[in-house]
Parts: C-alpha cells; structure tokens; sequence
C-alpha cells in the first residue's frame, strides 16, 4: 500500500476491509509464521519478503520447495490465478495492487542453484558444531580442547581436513595434553573423527572453507532503494536438516556478533526469515536453546528482525515464543488429542477478538486466509483478526534454471565467492611440523649409526692391534710370563674369550656339562 510505515499484509474485519499492517517499527520484534501444509504460509514469506524490500530492508529467507524463486520474476496477467488475485486485491481495498519483480541473489551451500556459501570451521565454533555433530558431554570436551589448542598453537582452522588433522595430533599428544586440559580418550577421538567423516559425506565440506561468506553481501540496496532479497537454495541441503538448522543459526549468531547496536530504529535493518524451524528445536540441547533464546532477546537492539516459518507453534520452545509478537496464522489440522492440545495452545496466545471463537476460527480458515495478530502502537499486540493474505506481485511459483543462470551471473556479488581458496592453516602447519620431526629423526637416527660405527671401529681396532703398554725393564716378569704353565695359558685364552659370543658359547657349554655330570 502506499503507506510507508507499514506493511499491508491483508484484509480483515467485517468483509475483509480492514486493513491488517505490520508497523514497520516493530518489525524487529519478531514474529511466526505457522500453518499445516499448504495453507498458504510461502505467500505469507513471499508477500513479507516484496514488502520489506520496497521498504528498503535486506531480507533472508530459505526456499526449501523452489517457490520463493518467483521472487526475481513479476507475475504475469496470463497466470491462471490472475483473475482470482485482482477479485481478492479488490475485495480487501488492495487499490494500487500490480506485478513487479524484486532484487534476488541466489545462494546455495554446494555452489549448483546459486553463488556459494561458505565458513570457517573457527567461525562455526565448538557449540555449533558439537550440535551438528551430534557430540556426547565428553566428546565435546575434546572438541573444545582442540579450538583452545588450535588458538594456542596458532593454528587456523578453516576446513574440515583442518579440524581432522588437528584430532589426530591431539590423540597423538593425548598424554601430554592430558596434564593441561584432562583426559583425552582416543575412543572419544575416534567417535568424533566418524562424525566428521558422515558430514563430509552429506557435502558439508563445501561449506567449510574459504573464501567465506560477508555478511555485509547480504545488505545491498539497489538504485530504487529496494533491500535485497537473498534466497538460499535448500531443496537439497534438506536432506542434512542438522546441517540446514545449523547453518541458519550460524548465521543468525553471526548478525548477532557483528552488527552494532541501533537501539529502537524506524524500521529494521536486516529481517532473517527461519523456515522449517522445528529441525532447529528437535532434541537440542538445553544449552543451545539458551543461545538462541538470548540471541533473539537481544538481537532486535541491532535493528533485525527473526520470523519463525513452521507447521504449529508448539515446535518453538515457550521462552522463545513468547517474544514473537508479530503472528500469522494459518489453518492447524486437529485429528489427534495431541493436536488439539497444540490447537488449544496456539489459541491461547492471541488478544481475544469478541467476534469469533480463535480456536475455531483457526481450524476453519481457507488457503490463503489466516488468523494474524500485529503489534500495535506501543507494542501492545493487536486484536487478533481473520485476514485474507494479499496476493504476491511477483511469480507464483519457481523460475525457469535459464532465468536463475542469468540472475546469478548478474548479481552484485558473481564471481567473488565461485573459486574456493585453500591457504596454509592447521593442516598444512601439522605436516610441515610432522615433516620437521621426522627429518630431525631420520638425522638423530644416521647421526646415532654413525658414532656406533665409529665406536665399533674402535673396539675393533683395539681388538687386533692390542693396547698401549709401558715398557717394562723387568727381567722377572719376562721370565715369569715366558714360564706360563699350559693351565695358566689356556685359563687366560678362556677370559679374553668371554667378551665374545663364542666365548660365551663357550662357557655355557662347559658350566652345562659340568651340571649335567653331576
């Protein structure tokens, strides 16, 4: 609409002529988005996403399906729904309703659907990736010893072969370490290096390395002043959902750590569309929640607002749901007890609307309609509403693979991200060091045969040529020596000869022989 405070989102009321806005001023409030399957909750993301960009916001959403790629493309009068779109824009006093297409920048974590996406396993740090991985408490630990000795040791952790090498210098140093740091299990070691294998096989070694994603890419503005709208391709990426829910949240804990403090802005600066945001709460550790939890509390003072896509409220954990005050909310399926308790739930969190029952009103809504509540002035949270959601500006539906190539080649950003970087970092470092010790080994080890060389060649010479003896003047000890008895010279034979092999041989033989005559 032609209000710039605020974004039309539909019609409610009494025959769907209210007007039903999201103030842009509490747009970094955050918000949900839920609904069953097909219930319309990708236009909801596609009308959200239009708004925010005429607004001049940067958005970020997650296309799981392919839908949102529309986004690039401005709908066409011949679409088979046009008609059904020009009655609903009239009947909710959608006036100045018309198709338009939008900035898009394509970005996929494997590199095929879009520009790619990378990070530093650094970056990712060990609570992330402890969560990706799936760690037990103790493997952790290992885990968190390792970035400790990866700082310590000054060694750059950018790729997974980083991280693999420095596991395997810890389980060679486990000792050592163990002093400093506590028990290093080898087990532990090897569980976390299986882990590691399992990502890299589902292509997680795309995603870690260089050059790494800028987030400041993400914020551009175009010269009509219209905020970006970066789609990441997850169609495939959904088939790892540890890997999807972990890089969303990297992301989210990236804005959080390098954005500055805005306060309470006119509008936001950045808003970070979460879809499929269960996978992210599905057996999380207590500590992770806590992250996100505070993330989210603290976040909207850097101007960015988080909007959670899922099928029922229920798969956001309370604490967090409490602080999404903008909702939309599609049509819930109640078969089982336990979905009408969700139901109930659900209901529960709304400004009661005299007009209509919210429980039922959300079971019965179509596709396309909604129960939706806004933050008011103050930021009290509106009457909840029955709305039909306004129809999309842009495609209904994914473009063509020829459109995606031509709008990824024009991006703003094409070319900087498509050639993966490899420089020295804990890998390299490690067998250079590796290298180093074995070389100075190998010359121990020559230096070690050389001096036993030397030293047997010694001996040896000692051996043929006899030892350095005084002259003697003495003519008694020539005649005692020439007066040898054969005893005495065989006696003496035997002692020069016990040093020797033979003689030991030798002796063994004799002191048998005499045991075994008695």
């Amino acid at each position: 609409m032609a209000n710039t405070d605020s974004i039309f989102v539909g019609g409610g009321g009494e025959g769907y002529s209210d007007p039903q806005e999201l103030l842009l001023k509490y747009a970094n409030r955050h918000g949900l988005i839920a609904g069953a399957t097909g219930t319309g909750k990708t236009v909801t993301l596609q009308i959200l996403a239009e708004s925010l960009s005429n607004a001049g916001v940067p958005v970020f959403m997650s296309d799981v399906k392919g839908d949102l790629s529309g986004l690039a493309v401005a709908g066409s009068e011949t679409h088979k729904l046009h008609g059904a779109f020009m009655e609903r824009a009239g009947k909710i006093g959608f006036t100045d309703f018309s198709y338009d297409s939008f900035p898009v920048t394509f970005w996929d974590m494997y590199g095929e659907s879009g520009h790619p996406v990378r990070t530093t396993v650094s970056e990712m740090g060990p609570l992330l990736l402890s969560r990706l991985l799936e760690l037990s408490e103790a493997q952790e630990g290992i885990l968190n010893i390792a970035f400790r000795v990866a700082d310590e040791e000054g060694l750059p952790l950018l790729d997974l072969k980083d991280l693999q090498s420095l596991l395997v210098w810890i389980g060679q140093n486990a000792k050592s370490l163990a002093l400093r740091y506590g028990f290093v299990s080898s087990q532990s070691v090897g569980a976390i290096q299986r882990r590691l294998l399992v990502l890299e096989n589902q292509g997680a070694s795309d995603f870690f390395g260089e050059p790494a994603l800028d987030l400041e890419d993400m914020f551009h503005v175009d010269a009509d002043g219209r905020g970006q709208i970066n789609i990441l391709a997850a169609d495939k990426l959904m088939s790892a959902p540890k890997l999807y829910a972990t890089f969303l949240l990297w992301m989210l804990s990236e804005l959080f750590e390098t954005l500055p403090e805005v306060g309470d802005p006119e509008k936001p600066i950045f808003v970070f569309f979460f879809d499929e945001a269960h996978l992210l709460f599905d057996g999380a550790p207590k500590a992770l929640v806590d992250k996100v939890e505070q993330v989210a509390r603290l976040i909207r003072s850097k101007g960015v607002g988080v909007y959670f896509i899922t099928q029922k409220p229920a798969d956001v954990p309370e604490d967090i749901l409490g602080q999404l005050g903008n909702r939309v909310q599609h049509a819930l399926r109640a078969f089982t007890r336990k979905d009408q308790k969700d139901l109930r739930s659900a209901a529960d969190t709304y400004r009661e609307n005299p007009r209509f029952d919210v429980e039922d009103a959300i079971k019965e809504v179509g596709v396309g309609e909604a129960v939706t509540s806004f933050l008011m002035k103050k930021g009290i949270p509106g009457v909840v509403e029955r709305t039909l959601i306004r129809p999309p500006s842009s495609q209904l539906g994914p473009i063509t693979s020829k459109e995606r190539r031509a709008i990824i080649a024009a991006s703003p950003v094409a070319g900087k991200y498509e050639t993966a970087m490899d420089r020295e970092s804990a890998f390299e470092m490690l067998a250079q060091r590796a290298e180093a010790a074995a070389k100075a080994a190998e010359e121990a080890e020559a230096k070690e045969e050389e001096m036993e060389a030397r030293e047997r060649e010694y001996q040896t010479g000692r051996r043929y040529s006899g030892s350095r003896v005084k002259r003697s003047t003495s003519k008694t000890t020539t005649r005692k020596r020439r007066g040898d008895s054969a005893g005495e010279a065989f006696a003496k034979s035997m002692m020069r000869s016990i040093g020797t092999k033979a003689g030991t041989a030798i002796v063994r033989g004799i002191m048998g022989s005499l045991f075994k005559a008695r």
